[in-house]
């Protein structure tokens, strides 16, 4: 490819005058390759929609929690979201700029390459490069903007201005360096690098504006671009996990004070009875409170003293899972979000329901194992144990 026949456009996702420039620079130029900021899926789901083509929009919670992917599907989700409320609110469809690339790409016989890293390997890496604090800001972060429905005018023309960019850039990296460092810098040398492997002399390129600087620093200097299967890979970095050391020493001490008072001659029958119905009673109210279906809160309140006592395990997966096979999850049920205008709204969608049973199930559970047994069962039989 020669640099200097290549022509990179910076768009914003949710624009129509940026669809507008990319067909216009197509038709213009006639270039042999028209590269676009799309990995494989999104390409055919993109396609599909053009075509009419309905997909089977259902989603598989069960095998989503079973393959623990639970925090990829809530990334995607919630990026998904947040798109499609942009484009509700401006009146165009999320990426209409690509699909203007790639209807008029096909008026001049121009190849389409796709460029971009497939988003679940993207998701994936962020997730893992993550600190458990970046993830409490995005969540908490999340949470608030959805509650406080902030309905501020967007001028999207302005989001493609280098003073707008920079400034989003450096908010977003103080967020989250890391998740900046991934779904940023990453994907600008993954971006470039696959711009490069493109044998054609006359290219244009279609990216999002915010990654527009860093491919061409990357191309000017093509050694700064990482090895591409290093960026590929998504296998979590070996660290000592703190947060689950921590977490499993309160189960553990709950053994032990048993095993010890056991071997002392103590009787722990009452004590490892209250032990059972607490974690049962404490599962299932916290489920049922968060609206389940009563065989889901059953579930929850059996499984609950032992992932108490397992610390790999929480009661609310197993009552979510339950929940999902009475609530059939749709793709359109996160479109419906778009749709939320008030808690009953929020109450008939059955992404939420089945994330509230999983979360309300966990409180519960958590409060039994935090607050109710420590002072109902363990203190009073170390007290007894050590002859307080």
């Amino acid at each position: 490819m020669k640099r200097e026949c290549l022509t990179i456009i910076g768009t914003a996702h949710v624009s129509q005058e940026s669809a507008d420039e990319v067909k216009n620079a197509i038709l213009e130029q006639k270039p042999g390759v028209v590269a676009i900021e799309l990995d494989r899926g999104r390409y055919h789901r993109l396609m599909n929609q053009l075509a009419g083509i309905e997909e089977d929009d259902t989603i598989s919670v069960t095998n989503i929690i079973k393959e623990n992917k639970v925090g990829l599907f809530i990334a995607s989700t919630f990026l998904s979201y947040l798109q499609s409320k942009i484009g509700k609110d401006l009146d165009i469809k999320p990426g209409s700029e690509m699909i203007a690339a790639i209807e008029t790409a096909k008026e001049v016989n121009a190849k389409i390459v796709l460029i971009d890293r497939d988003i679940n390997v993207t998701l994936q890496r962020t997730l893992n490069s993550m600190s458990f604090i970046e993830k409490a800001k995005f969540v908490t972060s999340g949470i608030f903007s959805f509650i406080s429905g902030d309905e501020e005018e967007v001028d999207v023309e302005e989001l493609k201005n280098p003073e707008t960019i920079d400034e989003m850039m450096e908010y977003f990296k103080d967020v989250s360096p890391s998740a900046y460092n991934v779904l940023v810098k990453e994907r600008d040398a993954y971006l470039a690098g696959s711009i490069l492997a493109i044998p054609e002399d006359y290219v244009i390129a279609v990216v999002g504006a915010g990654h527009k600087n860093g491919i061409i620093k990357h191309l000017d200097d093509p050694s700064t671009i990482p090895p591409m299967p290093s960026l590929m890979s998504v296998d979590k970095k070996r660290t000592i996990p703190w947060a689950s050391i921590i977490l499993a020493l309160i189960p553990i001490s709950f053994v032990v004070i048993f095993f010890l008072a056991y071997l002392n001659g103590i009787d722990i029958q009452g004590n490892i009875l209250d032990f059972v119905l607490i974690s049962v009673i404490m599962g299932f109210v916290g489920s049922i409170l968060s609206g389940s279906k009563i065989q889901s809160a059953v579930v929850g309140g059996v499984v609950a003293p032992l992932t108490i006592i397992h610390p790999l395990l929480a009661a609310g997966w197993f009552s979510g899972l339950v929940e999902a096979k009475f609530r059939k999850v749709r793709k359109r049920d996160i479109n419906n979000l778009l749709n939320v205008e008030n808690l009953r709204d929020l109450w008939d969608n059955n992404i939420f329901r089945i994330l509230l049973v999983v979360v309300g199930t966990n409180i519960g559970v958590s409060i039994a194992t935090l607050v109710i047994l420590p002072s109902q069962v363990f203190i009073p039989l170390f007290l007894k144990l050590f002859g307080g």
